[in-house]
């Protein structure tokens, strides 16, 4: 069994990345404001995780639902569980760089993640006659 529909995870992920460009020079200027340049430069890096996360997510999500609903399963499982070690990784990579200030940049990873999934909520449809994004109104 597979998914033939529309890669809505793509939709979904790429208005994060577009709810992502919004909030990101508000987050670096005030990240510049209270640590300076590192802390901005280290806000900015963060926020390039976060929507490097998301969009790798669906990703595999919208690759592997073409394939089979149980490979796509296991990708969410697994593939959450690789995604985390890979920002690990990343910010492990940089730690001891001159330009990371490890405050503001875990502080921009958490709250970026949490923040950009519940302001998305708001858009997401949940009902199987709209999947993905809830459609445009008139007004909006």
């Amino acid at each position: 069994m597979r998914d033939d529909g529309p890669a809505v995870e793509m939709e979904v992920a790429l208005d994060l990345l577009r709810r992502a460009l919004w909030v990101a020079p508000v987050l670096i200027v005030l990240s510049g404001a209270i640590w300076g340049l590192n802390g901005a430069l280290s806000t900015g890096y963060g926020i390039a995780l976060v929507v490097a996360n998301f969009l790798a997510s669906a990703a595999m999500l919208a690759w592997t639902a073409k394939i089979s609903i149980s490979l796509m399963m296991g990708t969410a499982l697994f593939g959450y569980l690789m995604r985390l070690g890979l920002i690990f990784l990343a910010v492990w990579v940089v730690r001891d760089a001159s330009w990371v200030e490890l405050v503001p940049l875990g502080l921009t990873i958490v709250v970026t993640h949490l923040g950009l999934l519940f302001w998305e909520m708001r858009y997401v449809s949940a009902t199987l006659a709209f999947p993905g994004l809830k459609p445009a109104t008139k007004g909006s």
